[in-house]
């Protein structure tokens, strides 16, 4: 359908306050829009209130946790906006671009030297958002939206109330220093972003009606990660382990559980940077999948590898810096690449993207093969 201005250029504008005892944070985003809604969204809005050595801040937030650079395992908390993907391409904001803020509580005790305990409270959820109409719609909707017409036409999907206390969520983590080792520990519960699909059966007129839902799993996590500097290598490592209620495997309308891994390092050498990322999602009880033909997990590999590099280079005194970010699928055999040039000018940064996609068309960045798309971010600092 061709490019449209506010698809490739947006504006961020930030507001901070800083006092002795409190801090407060507004991000507003600014994108141009042709459908009649706002033009302003609010990115982020939360307050911070210090009690040494507790910490304590709420608002609508987005709060990373983890060590790997981006997208790791241990980063659960917010979920991803994946309705326009051409904000895979944010390079400058470690995939902060693609986070939904969230409303929470968070607690932060500091423990003396390098050592913390932190907790968070999310009153309620919301999922991964997805474009259910254009040209970022992806596979994961279509192909569910296929097998329930494929058992009855015109089936109205019921949509959860996630908005209550029922479906809120938890989690504390501990985060501490031994040597030039950084590790953390951290336990989660909530409920997993993707959604799943019941499909149920009444009796009508002693015929079968099909009914269908969509939900989502709760889920426990308990994880690991740890930082630490080698030889000139910044070195990154998270694992995971997720539960769900489908031990057997056999629960078509439930995620089974699965391990998550993430492995990374960056290296900076003569103005050159190399950070290279791999994870890994492994599906657990594997051989019940597909037992049931309305199985959510069904026709989907039991693993998922996607390797994330990127190559920058900054000269004329860090004023212009040269990147090139490629995601590759590697099951799927499909990848995202990303060139991007960034000018710094005082305070004021601009930076330019692309990006490419390639690969199996069935694949998660290869269904989006036709989505070529250009983009430009302008941020300043005042």
């Amino acid at each position: 359908g061709g490019a449209r201005l506010g698809d490739i250029v947006t504006a961020n504008l930030d507001f901070f306050a800083y006092g002795d005892r409190a801090e407060a944070a507004v991000k507003l985003k600014f994108a141009p829009r042709f459908d009649g809604g706002s033009p302003v969204t609010l990115e982020e809005a939360y307050s911070t209130v210090f009690f040494r050595p507790l910490i304590v801040s709420a608002g609508l937030r987005k709060l990373s946790w983890g060590k790997a650079d981006v997208d790791g395992p241990l980063d659960v908390i917010n979920p991803q906006n994946y309705a326009n993907l051409s904000d895979l391409a944010d390079t400058e904001n470690k995939g902060q671009a693609l986070k939904i803020a969230r409303p929470m509580l968070h607690a932060l005790v500091e423990l003396g030297g390098f050592s913390r305990v932190e907790a968070v409270f999310v009153p309620w959820f919301a999922g991964h958002q997805f474009d259910e109409k254009g040209r970022w719609k992806p596979l994961l909707l279509s192909g569910l939206e296929q097998r329930i017409v494929a058992v009855g036409q015109n089936i109205d999907i019921e949509q959860p109330d996630t908005t209550t206390l029922g479906n809120f969520q938890a989690g504390a983590r501990f985060t501490t220093s031994l040597g030039h080792i950084d590790f953390g520990l951290q336990y989660y519960y909530g409920l997993l972003p993707r959604p799943a699909y019941a499909l149920t059966f009444s009796v009508r007129d002693d015929q079968p009606v099909p009914n269908a839902a969509l939900l989502y799993n709760r889920y426990h996590q308990a994880g690991l990660d740890l930082a630490a500097g080698l030889f000139g290598f910044n070195l990154r490592a998270e694992a995971a382990v997720n539960l769900t209620e489908d031990f057997a495997g056999t629960g078509p309308s439930v995620y089974n559980p699965h391990l998550a891994w993430s492995l990374g390092f960056d290296r900076s050498l003569w103005g050159l940077t190399l950070n290279l990322q791999v994870n890994e999602r492994i599906r657990l009880f594997d051989s019940g999948v597909g037992d049931s033909p309305f199985d959510v997990e069904a026709g989907t590999k039991p693993t998922a590898t996607r390797l994330i590099s990127e190559l920058s280079y900054s000269f004329l005194r860090d004023t212009l810096r040269l990147k090139f970010r490629a995601l590759w699928g590697i099951e799927d055999a499909d990848a995202l690449l990303i060139p991007a040039v960034v000018v710094v000018h005082g305070d004021a940064e601009l930076e330019l993207t692309g990006g490419i996609f390639a690969g199996d068309r069935e694949g998660e960045l290869g269904q989006y093969r036709d989505n070529t798309f250009v983009k430009a971010v302008l941020r300043w600092k005042f």
